[in-house]
């Protein structure tokens, strides 16, 4: 084994750690008799040889060398390294292979393609072991066979004989997910593919409600009387939903809960009974504890696979998850929540009942599934008041939920009482006031305020004299963040006086940052804060006058006085100045302000309009939407609005605003500011058509995302409902 190892100059090859000497250990590690230096190996290979999916030179020259343990029957634990081999190989280019020699990304690619040649040239390995005595090596050939054999036809049909005598449920399952991979990569098979799901389904073609039951066991050979198992058919309609949706049944959902209900019962049923506090026979702790029965952990891949199958069809998928949050399976249940997470930030819906659902999650006495349920409902804001109740409930009952504590880092308020809180439910105030009384304030509570509004006010004079008592020293920052954003969330200004010491205290360690935040709370308070303009004028003269603080520093201060005093000719010349600075966030913040100003910053509109053509998109649009205030003339603006609205979807928010705003006129006819922006109504239109969040990201989110798509809807329908009648 590993013949000529020796002779590759490993030190001259690179992983992603430097020099790849050490992968001669790491490789001879994969065939140990002890099962934790194989993992520990195994876990070497995918951290370093293959770290994050990349592929090196090292990479490439320990293939012949995995090959060669994946054939190799007297190594154990051959399973792990096939799957090793299927990602190394199966790495989809998009094209990349016709990247330029010069490009940056060449060698990258090269490798890529490279790798893939090389497992593919030897893909036949994997036909013989599909029917290996090592059930980890039959669960992981079918995906490998799919993903890299040259022969697909050769594939399935060696896909659709091991299933008919396979007994394994998994490496059943995992056949039908090999299928669906080669229906998506061949389409020349796709068509074959579906009539064989369709059939393991138990769907009878042209199928047009809901699902039949189980079917009778076929005749055939042995072990087909599992052909149409519960389990199997939920696996067939999985991919069905991946690879050719509009094959499913208008009734899907009524035949996958029937299945689940079987499989719950198969599940009981195989479950001995056991002593009282002691999990039944059969059955083992899945995800921190929860009991569940042995199809829970297959069970929620495949409804995950059919639930990103089912995409868009947001009414189906939220009746599915209604049944899995019902689920007596613990485990099912908290798979259900995250699901519904999923859904609910990617898709728009009517979700009243589903997050009831989650919120009904709460009275478990299993941690991981409440706290994943008061996750789910704290990125929904107001879409989470059907869940109110029980927010409220499970906050009350346990004061040691109210705040999260970690080993480094600020406390923070705890997810539940987040949730509660930007629900807008009063509720929330008493727990926040008990907070307040803490030595330190948890990072986030003023950001929590802004939702509960004038429910909230009874909390000013607890923020005023935590504030008033703060030491000026070298923690301010950090201490009087959460309490000034608490104060500008609610308009404070009776604390004035206390801001104001903050402003004139600030020490020299993170001041501008410790003044920033006094600037958004005395922007909030306009012109009821004009005690501090001496402060703020004398300010902008230093920031004028500072090569230490940044043009936008600037840009904010002189937002700040323009809020509270109103006079252009003190504050447009430090924001001339940002908008001639090299710096994007100087340009940006100083457009915002002078889109604040309106009218009054007329003069500005040459340095605005020149600020279309600069390289940074974001600075555009901020240009384009104060040029629109200032001048009342969308001519020029427009244009760049209209082409950021399609290519940035992250802009709609603040151009949907801009075209909500209605127009200052003398006439006082109550025109809406869609004059004169082309096709605007019928981009506002469109949006509110689709489906799917606008800044639904695969592989990515933000804590504010689902509030922040609710409120771009709320937009497009105010700029709609004031649009001109038409005559």
């Amino acid at each position: 084994m590993f013949g000529g190892i020796d002779e590759v100059d490993w030190a001259a090859l690179e992983h992603a750690y430097g020099p790849a000497d050490d992968v001669p250990e790491l490789l001879h590690g994969l065939t140990s008799q002890d099962p934790q230096e194989r993992e520990a190996a195994l876990d070497g290979m995918y951290g370093a040889v293959h770290h994050q999916g990349d592929v090196y030179d090292s990479t490439l020259a320990c293939i012949p060398f995995l090959l060669e343990l994946v054939s190799d029957p007297s190594v154990p634990d051959r399973g792990g390294i096939v799957e090793l081999l299927t990602s190394i190989g199966g790495i989809d280019l998009d094209g990349d292979d016709e990247l330029d020699p010069d490009d940056a990304e060449f060698e990258y690619a090269a490798n890529y393609a490279m790798a893939a040649s090389a497992v593919t040239a030897s893909a036949d390995v994997f036909l013989a072991l599909v029917d290996s005595d090592d059930r980890g090596v039959r669960l992981t050939a079918p995906l490998a066979l799919a993903t890299l054999h040259g022969e697909p036809e050769l594939v399935l049909g060696l896909l659709r004989e091991r299933l008919k005598i396979e007994q394994d449920p998994e490496v059943r399952f995992a056949c039908v997910e090999a299928a669906g991979r080669v229906a998506l990569r061949h389409d020349w098979l796709a068509s074959e593919v579906v009539e064989w799901l369709v059939e393991l389904a138990g769907l009878p073609e042209g199928v047009t409600g809901p699902l039949p039951p189980a079917l009778p066991p076929p005749p055939g050979p042995v072990g087909a009387s599992r052909t149409y198992d519960a389990g199997l058919r939920l696996s067939a309609l999985a991919q069905l939903a991946r690879c050719a949706p509009h094959a499913l049944p208008p009734e899907v959902v009524s035949g996958v809960t029937g299945l689940l209900r079987e499989l719950r019962e198969e599940s009981s049923i195989s479950a001995a009974p056991a002593a009282e506090g002691t999990p039944p026979a059969g059955t083992r702790p899945e995800r921190g504890g929860l009991v569940t029965g042995r199809p829970t952990p297959w069970t929620g891949d495949l409804l995950r696979t059919l639930h990103s199958g089912l995409g868009d069809r947001v009414a189906d998928r939220t009746a599915l998850l209604g049944d899995q949050l019902r689920s007596p399976d613990g485990g099912q249940r908290l798979d259900a929540v995250r699901m519904s997470c999923a859904l609910l930030r990617t898709w728009r819906g009517e979700y009243g009942e589903l997050v009831s659902l989650v919120g009904a999650q709460l009275a478990t006495r299993e941690p991981r599934l409440a706290d994943a349920a008061a996750v789910t409902l704290g990125e929904l804001f107001s879409l989470a008041a059907p869940a109110a109740d029980a927010l409220a409930e499970f906050v009350t009952a346990d004061p040691g939920r109210w705040v999260q504590e970690w080993a480094t880092g600020p406390r923070m308020l705890g997810s539940a009482l987040t949730a509660l809180a930007r629900t807008g439910d009063a509720r929330a105030v008493p727990v926040l006031a008990r907070l307040l009384e803490l030595p330190e304030t948890p990072q986030d509570l003023g950001q929590v305020l802004d939702p509960l509004g004038a429910a909230a006010t009874a909390l000013i004079p607890a923020l005023r004299g935590r504030l008033a008592r703060m030491s000026l020293d070298h923690r301010l920052y950090d201490l009087a963040g959460p309490v000034l954003s608490g104060l500008t969330a609610l308009r404070a200004v009776e604390s004035l006086p206390e801001v104001l010491r903050v402003l004139r205290g600030a020490p020299e360690y993170r001041r501008e940052w410790v003044i920033e935040l006094v600037l958004r709370a005395l922007t909030a308070f306009g012109p009821a804060a004009r005690a501090s303009i001496p402060d703020l004028r004398a300010l902008l003269v230093r920031a004028g006058g500072s090569q230490a603080l940044s043009g936008a520093f600037g840009a904010k201060t002189a937002g700040a006085l323009w809020a509270v005093e109103g006079d252009p000719a003190v504050v447009l010349p430090a924001l001339r100045t940002a908008l001639s600075s090299t710096e994007s966030g100087a340009r940006r913040s100083a457009s915002s302000v002078l889109g604040a100003m309106g009218s009054a910053a007329r003069e500005t509109a040459p340095e605005l309009g020149a600020l279309l053509r600069a390289p940074d998109p974001w600075t555009r649009v901020d240009a384009a939407l104060a040029l629109w205030r200032v001048t009342g003339e969308p001519d020029r603006a427009w244009p760049v609005l209209a082409g950021a609205w399609e290519a940035l979807p992250f802009t709609r928010v603040p151009i949907a605003e801009r075209l909500g705003e209605r127009l200052t006129r003398p006439a006082g006819d109550g025109a809406t500011v869609m004059e004169g922006a082309d096709g605007a109504a019928e981009m506002l239109r469109a949006e509110l058509g689709r489906v799917r969040r606008h800044n639904a990201i695969d592989g990515g989110y933000g804590s504010h995302d689902i509030v922040r798509d609710e409120k771009l809807l709320a937009l497009c329908r105010r700029a709609l409902t004031r649009e001109r009648p038409t005559t």
